[in-house]
């Protein structure tokens, strides 16, 4: 189906829908390749960590792969994620209502926008199917919180990283609009600093304990046990040092900006190109 200039390509949500597919795949059999690449040291961990994965192994028929615990299906999953990821950060498009120039973090962190944005419609999906047999079969699952928690969580840190990219986190304008133009950009490298010293201590302190979940593959301990706290923990750290790069490349792009007035009324431009994103896509 050909689709407008400003219509939507079906790799423009396919290509997102198939990286997340792959990512969660190895994202459970995540622990399989810390058991092939770096093993507990000490041969109890060994052993809980290998009957863990045996114990959540979704093809447990199929042999590991050169001669270790992840199978061709994971190795299968692990390419799929390097390679989608690579096709979806070079063909990310930029829609209507996005602005300013891209750099390769900008696209980076706008793909990673547009997967956030795929899994928000999987996390409506898996509640509204818990609701479904909890309600009218009165069959609740015994998987559909744990996963939407886990999902709201990726959906959250992913979802700061686009808001740093578009400039759309909260911010207070009141005293800033105030003040001439070189003294907004000191106020806008104090925020960047603030950042920076926000991610380093959070690096600072987090690092130990993610690590060590990650390591030993901690998980919440229900009918379902997820690997929660070994998956977010790590993702709160990557993410986070991804916004405090992306705040210093905005503050760098932003300097030779004119100052900016922002009022609560709304943007005619903004509403007339919305207008046309619609139809188009319409048209499409």
């Amino acid at each position: 189906m050909a689709t407008g200039k400003a219509g939507i390509r079906p790799d423009e949500w396919l290509i997102p829908l198939l990286f997340t597919a792959a990512a969660a795949w190895l994202v459970w059999h995540l622990s399989a390749f810390t058991l092939d690449w770096a093993p507990p040291a000490d041969q109890s961990a060994f052993d809980r960590l290998s009957a863990q994965y045996q114990r959540n192994d979704v093809t447990p028929g199929t042999s590991g792969l050169f001669g270790g615990y992840a199978d061709i299906f994971d190795h299968v999953a692990l390419a799929g994620v390097l390679i989608l990821g690579a096709i979806g950060v070079a063909r990310v498009r930029k829609s209507p209502m996005e602005q300013y120039d891209w750099t390769v973090l900008d696209r980076i962190s706008v793909f990673i926008g547009r997967v956030a944005m795929v899994m928000i419609v999987l996390l409506v999906s898996v509640m509204l199917y818990e609701v479904m047999l909890r309600y009218i079969f009165e069959a609740p699952t015994l998987w559909a919180n744990e996963l939407s928690l886990w999902l709201a969580g990726f959906i959250f840190l992913m979802a700061g990283l686009y808001a740093m990219q578009q400039r759309s986190h909260i911010r207070i304008f009141l005293v800033y609009d105030l003040l001439p133009r070189n003294a907004q950009r000191v106020c806008d490298t104090i925020s960047t600093l603030l950042i920076l010293v926000f991610t380093f201590a959070i690096i600072w302190g987090g690092y130990g304990e993610a690590t060590s979940q990650f390591y030993r593959w901690e998980t919440l301990g229900t009918a379902f046990d997820p690997p929660i706290p070994a998956t977010l923990s790590p993702a709160i750290l990557i993410v986070i040092t991804l916004v405090a790069i992306q705040a210093v490349s905005n503050l760098i792009r932003d300097w030779g900006r004119e100052a900016e007035i922002h009022t609560d009324e709304f943007d005619e431009q903004e509403i007339e190109e919305l207008r046309r994103t619609l139809g188009a896509d319409k048209d499409a």
